[in-house]
């Protein structure tokens, strides 16, 4: 049977055709749009939180909330088969069917290859819940919402209020669901408490079981009907504070090593405050319920790094993705927003802590490679990393312990250092630094510290991306920073290596361009 799309059948004018090409061009010049990581073709991700992560038959899915001009929030949808370079699908779900639109979520493939979305139901007046969409492969084009939605019903803005059979009252949020997962033929999925901590925890005689970060188990046997269990796990009030909520959860077993391979018997998860940004609990899943053994946090002094997500693929590696929420002031005269940090693999360490690096396949973009070796500088010197893009490059250094204070890069440097970038570890305060005080006249002008603690006899190894706006910094596989800066002047793309309070030895240093896989 013939099927009519109404929008291709639809002529496409001269005009329609040229105010495509012209957004194409406006974006390609635009200074702060990366070139390697991903960012939505057009419009506002505000908010703009990754959603909806799977892989099938060889193939990345990942949505990305943005708010559609003349329609409202919708999940964009793109696929890949290397984690680089992405297609753009039609949006999975938005406005329709009841809902005004559709906020944060996850995924899940069942057995049989379908693949569902749980996502968060719009408006707030009246109340509505969690929803689901089904899709069948390969191309998961097209998604459908179950006509059972809500499948977790509101009676308020994200909130139940209930009784159990005994008339005991209950409050669970029904906002932000996490992916589900399947064990012993059932069905799991965790709701976010924002809304319960608003409500409920925010005022200073608030029970103690109301305050702070919880999440809340449901179950299903047919991914329609879901029951309400209990919490999930017990919060440590010595890891988050009262003022800390959890949402955008994402809960997946902790694989053993980059590769991925067996799992390592614990589970991860990822979820934010929406005041301090994304963070984590490593612990065991047992008898319904989660029992954390560390907590850790990936951003310090703001929110910038945001909304994860994550997927396990066919290697049994877990990779996750977040949103960048420093953005430009007022965007929308930019015609585009929303950027992600580049895909981090995640595994458990010997030492039972949380391990990250970028996704392999990123080296795919290497190209132009410049390497130094035996470079050493005294206290206060700077060394040049001349012939290099340094709007668009990754560099590598391993550097021997000396007696420097601070060890590292500038990067975004001007000629006559008006702007620059400093990214060094800190051996007196033993933290990893991202220092934007002097990055440009945008974004947040910040300096965030990161823990790190470089282990005696341990060499330093630094890498770092930039990619116009965007800079990440990775140290030893345990620790890493990724924020935006916004450099003013067209010159500022130098790089040195600096040490500053002793002398360094930089043993190799290698710096790659790196080729744009955006297609604009």
């Amino acid at each position: 049977m013939e099927r009519t799309n109404p929008v291709v059948s639809t002529p496409i004018t001269d005009d329609v055709l040229q105010a495509a090409r012209r957004l194409r061009e406006k974006l390609l010049a635009d200074p702060y749009r990366p070139g390697y990581h991903f960012c939505p073709p057009e419009d506002l991700a505000i908010p703009g939180d990754p959603n909806g992560a799977f892989f099938s038959e060889g193939t990345y899915h990942l949505m990305y909330l943005y708010s559609r001009s003349g329609s409202g929030f919708c999940w964009g949808h793109i696929s890949s088969r290397d984690l680089v370079h992405w297609r753009h699908h039609p949006d999975a779900i938005g406005p329709g069917d009841g809902d005004e639109g559709c906020f944060s979520g996850g995924a899940f493939l069942d057995d049989d290859g379908a693949a569902y979305l749980s996502y968060w139901m719009l408006p707030p007046d009246p109340a509505r819940g969690i929803g689901m969409a089904k899709s069948v492969g390969p191309r998961f084009d097209t998604w459908t919402k179950l006509p059972d939605n809500p499948v977790i019903a509101s009676k308020s803005w994200g909130l139940t209020e209930t009784t159990d059979v005994n008339g005991t009252p209950i409050i669970y949020g029904s906002a932000d669901p996490s992916n589900i997962w399947k064990k012993d033929g059932r069905y799991y999925m965790l709701t976010g408490n924002l809304l319960a901590l608003e409500k409920f925890g925010r005022a200073p005689e608030a029970p103690a079981e109301m305050q702070g970060d919880h999440l809340y188990l449901f179950v299903s046997d047919d991914l329609k009907s879901w029951e309400y269990l209990h919490e999930f796990y017990e919060r440590n009030s010595e890891w988050t504070d009262r003022s800390e909520d959890n949402m955008c959860p994402s809960f997946l077993p902790l694989p053993s090593s980059p590769d991925g391979g067996p799992p390592s018997g614990k589970h991860l998860l990822l979820f934010i405050s929406h005041n301090k940004g994304c963070q984590y609990y490593i612990g065991d899943y047992r008898e319904d319920r989660f029992f954390p053994d560390s907590h850790g946090r990936m951003t310090w002094i703001d929110n910038t790094f945001f909304a994860p997500e994550a997927l396990i693929d066919d290697c049994g590696r877990q990779i996750m993705w977040a949103w960048l929420t420093d953005n430009r002031n007022d965007e929308k005269p930019f015609g585009w927003s929303g950027v992600y940090g580049l895909p981090r693999v995640l595994w458990l360490g010997n030492d039972g802590g949380l391990r990250m690096r970028p996704a392999p396949e990123l080296e795919n973009l290497r190209c132009h490679e410049k390497s130094w070796s035996d470079v050493t500088l005294n206290a206060g010197e700077r060394k040049l990393l001349d012939g290099i893009t340094g709007d668009s490059c990754e560099v590598m250094l391993e550097a021997e312990p000396g007696d420097a204070i601070r060890i590292g890069l500038r990067v975004c440097v001007s000629p006559d250092s008006e702007e620059e970038t400093l990214l060094y570890y800190d051996t007196q305060t033993s933290e990893l630094v991202f220092d934007a005080t002097q990055s440009g006249k945008e974004g947040r002008i910040i300096i965030e510290r990161a823990p790190f603690v470089l282990i005696p006899g341990e060499t330093l190894n630094l890498r770092v991306f930039i990619d116009k706006s965007v800079v990440e910094i990775y140290v030893n596989d345990r620790q890493a920073i990724c924020r935006r800066v916004y450099p003013t002047r067209p010159d500022s793309g130098n790089i040195f290596l600096f040490t500053e309070g002793g002398s360094m030895h930089f043993k190799t240093v290698t710096v790659w361009e790196m080729t744009p896989s955006n297609p604009f």
